[in-house]
């Protein structure tokens, strides 16, 4: 899943070319090659689609050039992650329909690859054998507001091979900070990493029972997928789509839930605060990205900077300062959920070119 527009990395990640596509960590690869060049490891390239908005189709050519045209997905609008999952599902049912299926965003970091791979081939043999839709959960190590939880029901779970499945009692959205400490300390709460595992069969039947319109939309354009009807079929059938995620649309409604739990060092990457969290910092605890950053009395705090530009900052305390294409935004570290307001009033007020 490769269509979101990562407003919380502005000003680094724009409309245009959004964080999925950026070197967000400075490792010579985007987020998305890095995704693909892990899940080639145990997956085919024939296999892999991509889904994203149509203005990223290019993007997603240029850097995975060894991926089919026909592989890449173009959603003519933003409609959540419950029709990008249905149009995958459908795309594949019509190639195989016996097939399993991981559904995965594209820009999370993954920082033992060796073990996330283990894990997602567990999670594709147990769904092969069981009707379940199966989601991974992260064990928390921190009261994190930015992330939705799982609570697993611990009186029933299925033992497969070396992995402990339990079914899934509740899904919260992101707490505020009082909750999340309740979560951490209960044990039982799990961060949703938005990964999950099914059979077509189960899901296709899950979009039947919850989201029949969603699921039958995409079911009419069976004989189109793949042919030169298929792009005026999805324009057709997005323009009338509900925007609704796979989580609230199904996950949450449905009765044969289950998550497993996985360590392999996760993070969605979904602030400037989670950059730091994952960088390495100086002997004043600052994150830097860019080599030409000058700091005097600067402590805990993360600055980016683009290629070719320098900064000199003093007297900072526990702020994020990111300059990109001549843009540059300053906010404390603490306030960081407010970056997508900003970005909203920077939309009216100057439009749709400054983000």
């Amino acid at each position: 899943m490769a269509g979101g527009v990562g407003s919380r990395f502005w000003p680094l990640s724009r409309s245009a070319k959004p964080k999925q596509f950026l070197d967000i960590l400075g490792v010579g690869e985007s987020l998305l090659q890095s995704t693909y060049k892990r899940f080639k490891k145990i997956i085919p390239a024939d296999n892999i689609l991509v889904v994203t908005n149509l203005e990223y189709g290019q993007h997603v050519k240029e850097q995975l050039p060894d991926l089919k045209e026909e592989n890449i997905l173009l959603e003519p609008f933003r409609r959540n992650t419950a029709p990008c999952i249905a149009y995958a599902a459908y795309s594949i049912f019509k190639k195989d329909p016996d097939a399993v299926m991981v559904a995965a965003p594209s820009d999370h970091l993954i920082m033992r690859e060796d073990d996330f791979i283990q894990r997602v081939e567990e999670g594709l043999n147990f769904v092969v054998s069981h009707d379940v839709l199966l989601t991974m959960g992260i064990k928390p190590d921190r009261p994190e507001t930015g992330y939705g939880y799982i609570q697993a029901n611990g009186g029933k779970m299925i033992e497969f091979g070396k992995s402990v499945f339990r079914k899934v009692k509740t899904f919260t959205e992101k707490p505020n900070e009082e909750l999340a400490k309740v979560f951490l300390e209960s044990g039982d709460f799990y961060w949703n990493s938005g990964i999950f595992f099914w059979s077509l069969k189960t899901i296709l039947a899950a979009y039947d029972k919850y989201l029949p319109e969603i699921g039958s939309s995409f079911k009419a354009g069976m004989l189109m997928y793949g042919t030169t009807d298929e792009r005026s079929f999805i324009g057709e059938t997005y323009s009338v789509c509900n925007n609704i995620s796979i989580d609230y649309g199904i996950m949450e409604q449905a009765d044969n839930v289950y998550v497993f739990i996985s360590d392999f060092g996760w993070s969605d990457l979904g602030t400037w605060g989670s950059l730091f969290d994952l960088k390495g910092k100086d002997s004043n605890n600052n994150a830097i990205v860019g080599d030409n950053v000058f700091l005097y009395d600067v402590n805990n705090s993360l600055i980016s900077v683009s290629e070719g530009k320098l900064v000199a900052l003093q007297g900072l305390d526990n702020y994020i300062v990111v300059e990109s294409n001549n843009f540059l935004l300053v906010c404390r570290k603490n306030d960081e959920q407010r970056i997508k307001q900003i970005v909203n009033d920077v939309k009216i007020s100057k439009g749709e070119d400054f983000v």
